[in-house]
């Protein structure tokens, strides 16, 4: 499976038992509907994407635990900490109105009010209070816009751009 078929849904972060179950730090806000994924695709980052069943997933305490067959024991989840999870962008569930998967936004123009292109979305990142969308163009630094309504005016994914309340100068 080639890396633009695959959309990247988290990363693997430390053991969780003894049993090969892992943490998962989820790029998105319902991880559960993943559930109904039954092959997840592994891959470090630059790395060929390799193919696990889905055992099991769960919230424990105020995170998200997964057991992929591929991961059968502790020591082999501790080697897998940093690793890339992702399924096929076929396999997953429709997004809703107003819901998008970070790969959708990835590439789009970054448009102001003004009518300025501010640059293109080239990631996101999870803060923990909201999605950041990392913003980059030619001859100025990185900008870092949070993905929260008072800022993102309106994703237009067909028009291939994200409207902002954002200045140019901020």
């Amino acid at each position: 499976m080639s890396a633009s078929e695959i959309v990247v849904l988290g990363r693997l972060a430390d053991p969780y038992g003894i049993l090969g179950w892992i943490r998962l730090f989820p790029f998105g806000d319902d991880p559960q509907a993943w559930a109904s994924v039954p092959k997840w695709w592994i891959a470090r980052e630059g790395e060929p994407w390799h193919e696990c069943e889905l055992k099991g997933l769960k919230i424990q305490g105020k995170g998200w635990v997964v057991a992929l067959d591929c991961i059968p024991d502790r020591t082999t989840a501790e080697g897998m900490k940093g690793v890339l999870v992702g399924v096929p962008r076929d396999a997953l569930p429709a997004t809703k109105k107003d819901e998008f998967y970070w790969d959708d936004l990835i590439g789009l123009d970054v448009i102001n009010a003004s009518g300025e292109n501010l640059g293109k979305v080239v990631g996101l990142l999870e803060t923990g209070a909201n999605a950041v969308l990392r913003v980059l163009a030619e001859n100025t630094p990185e900008r870092l816009l949070p993905f929260v309504s008072t800022v993102v005016l309106a994703v237009e994914k067909e028009a291939g751009q994200i409207r902002v309340e954002w200045g140019s100068d901020w």
